[in-house]
């Protein structure tokens, strides 16, 4: 542990929080100490429920009256807890500031954007309205967003995501805080809308010499910013070291677990992902015990005996890198112990279809010139027609048997109305859709129609809005089969099967959605999409809204049922990490039409359109060496070139 110096901004001393639930005391923090300096960056990871975002509200003052709180949190010197919600309200937005994940939750929606500026200057620094105006257009020209004396008078929901958390980290430099508390601030983003967010907190940083705490699940992202980093598990700090130590020198099986889950962008070989088996625990009434010794690969006897402490791990004793795990030190450099990896590598499925040439393959999709067009339309009560939007331009792409396909692109490039059309069977007027030898132009009937439907079925990016709240997993999974008149018997015996299929105890049929974690959730989706047997399958942003952890364990599971199926499927996401590991061929795809078409990996190694060497640039390597020295580009629309990145 650090000893707290003239530079410490914070310094944080076993800080506890726990509520109160009908099921018992809910230690949600358990124990968290760091000190963090001016113009460093402390970096803290962990899956949902670890405790990450819990401890920043602890230390901002914003926990609802039944927390708990105790320990120490100083900032410059000055104890924080114990004090009234109007006095943090003084340090608030002054001395410290906060970027939190949802910048629309974050914004007043009846309030312009100059109007919250303003506050935050007049409330705190007691400018005049004049002088706050003059400052908040400086501020909106310092995070690049232009025609700023239009800008002012504009509401927030005026605004796209990237350009809301554009203002709040606006508000957040406003009075040039001490330390900025940054809540998961790029999870909701785009790739490059996500790298423009985090040079503009770097940029922040420097112009403030402020401490900066990165709350993120994204091991890039905290490759690329922070000094130091904490992973915390259960409540707990479970590792905590600078940051190029804990990347080249993991030592807590978790850490070395959720490195492992990544799937990397600068990584060619489709091997699979380690996942980090089980969920975490409940933080009720937890024994005296590692939290993490169900779900550890090299779990031994003495691990249940008691909880380990944070302790120096490495040959030299330092104080440097702490670990709570009593075989840190038998794990070495390469992430082995006794010449073995913590996490056995998981079997790599082939299928028989890979070793046969694309081009013998039957096609399951085809699409041939596809066009939409939305109409723009004014007037309030005669809405007349003055425009019209074209969403898809034209494309043309093909899937074969055994194939993924995947399509990338920023939001608003046209991704998920190309799947709409493809689900809703619209007949193309000079093109065409065709699913498993079926043209949708030549449906004639409903009947044809719901026939089809057995080829093609979709799984959608969130569980829990996806699944029926009322409806048990049998439900779920049954009621497509219930649609196409399979017999009562047949459907018991597939649900059951399919349940085992996709790593789910069929013993759990009957319960509800709310009982299963995201990641489980997920599962009973991809069940019941496969439930009449499709040819193709549909994946908008599947893994998305998983932790890395989770998502791991999905990605695996789709892979390992294309090889079984011989399924095709056609996969959506904005993470081109994932795209690199799962897909076989990509289109990336800017404005309704695709810019580049190929081979993942030629696609990947060698992008000749400038708006795909943008997004590929623009993804973090969970490597701070490579991260830190890479060159990063941005596209330029007008010119539809790159240009060198500048913060």
């Amino acid at each position: 542990m650090n000893t707290p110096t003239s530079q410490t901004v914070l310094s944080v001393r076993d800080l506890k929080v726990s509520f109160a639930s009908e099921a018992g005391r809910v230690d949600a923090v358990r124990g968290v100490s760091f000190d963090l300096e001016a113009g460093k960056t402390l970096g803290i990871v962990g899956e949902s429920g670890s405790g990450k975002s819990v401890t920043s509200l602890a230390i901002m003052g914003l926990l609802d009256e039944n927390a708990k709180v105790t320990g120490s949190v100083q900032f410059e010197g000055q104890e924080l807890l114990g004090k009234t919600d109007k006095q943090m309200s003084l340090i608030r937005g002054n001395g410290m500031a906060m970027v939190f994940q949802d910048p629309l939750t974050s914004l007043t929606p009846v309030f312009t954007i100059g109007d919250q500026l303003v506050e935050a200057l007049t409330v705190h620094r007691g400018l005049s309205k004049k002088d706050a105006w003059e400052r908040s257009l400086e501020l909106l020209t310092v995070v690049g967003i232009s025609e700023p004396e239009k800008r002012m008078k504009s509401f927030p929901h005026e605004f796209s995501g990237g350009m809301r958390q554009r203002v709040v980290i606006a508000i957040a430099m406003a009075n040039n805080p001490r330390l900025i508390i940054c809540d998961e601030p790029t999870t909701a983003l785009d790739v490059t809308i996500q790298a423009q967010i985090l040079d503009l907190i770097e940029k922040a940083q420097s112009e403030t010499g402020a401490a900066v705490i990165m709350i993120t699940h994204d091991m890039g992202v905290v490759a690329r910013t922070a000094d130091e980093v904490m992973v915390m598990y259960a409540g707990k700090p479970v590792e905590q070291a600078p940051a190029h130590e804990l990347f080249h020198n993991t030592r807590m099986p978790y850490s070395i677990g959720l490195l492992g889950a990544i799937p990397r962008i600068d990584k060619a070989e489709k091997e699979p992902l380690i996942p980090i088996k089980g969920n975490p625990p409940l933080l009720i009434d937890l024994p005296d015990a590692c939290p993490f010794a169900s779900r550890c690969p090299i779990v031994v006897d003495a691990c249940l005996k008691r909880e380990p402490d944070l302790m120096p791990v490495g040959s030299d004793g330092g104080e440097q890198h702490l670990a709570a795990c009593i075989r840190a030190d038998q794990i070495d450099r390469d992430g082995l112990i006794g010449g073995l990896p913590v996490y056995p590598a998981p079997e790599l499925h082939e299928s028989e279809l890979t070793r046969k040439p694309r081009e013998e393959r039957p096609v399951t999709l085809e699409v041939r010139n596809m066009v939409k067009t939305f109409p723009l339309l004014k007037g309030a009560l005669f809405k007349r027609k003055v425009g019209e939007v074209r969403a898809v331009k034209g494309i043309s792409f093909d899937v074969r048997e055994g194939e993924t396909m995947a399509i990338v692109g920023e939001s608003g490039s046209g991704k998920t109305t190309t799947l709409l059309e493809i689900m809703n069977f619209e007949k193309q007027q000079d093109g065409d859709i065709v699913i498993a030898g079926t043209s949708v132009n030549g449906l004639t009937s409903r009947s044809v129609e719901r026939k089809l439907r057995h080829d093609i079925q979709i799984v959608f990016q969130d569980p829990m809005g996806a699944l029926d709240p009322r409806m048990t997993v049998t439900d779920i999974i049954a009621e497509p089969m219930h649609a196409i008149g399979m017999h009562r018997d047949e459907i018991h015996s597939r649900v059951q099967e399919l349940m085992d299929l996709v790593g789910l105890n069929p013993a759990h049929r009957d319960r509800f959605p709310g009982a299963f974690s995201g990641g489980q959730r997920q599962r009973i989706g991809i069940a019941r999409a496969l439930s009449t047997n499709p040819k193709i399958v549909v994946l908008d942003e599947p893994v998305s809204a998983l932790d890395v952890s989770i998502q791991a364990g999905v990605i695996n599971l789709l892979d390992e049922l294309k090889a079984k199926l011989g399924l095709s499927y056609l996969f959506v996401a904005h993470d081109l990490s994932v795209i690199r590991h799962i897909a076989d061929r990509v289109a990336v795809m800017y404005l309704g039409e695709f810019v580049e078409y190929g081979d993942v990996d030629e696609v990947f190694d060698n992008p000749q359109h400038p708006y795909t060497q943008a997004l590929l640039s623009a993804i973090p390597v969970p490597d701070p060496d490579i991260e830190r020295t890479r060159q990063r580009v941005v596209f330029d629309p007008e010119t539809m070139s790159t240009r060198p990145a500048t913060v």
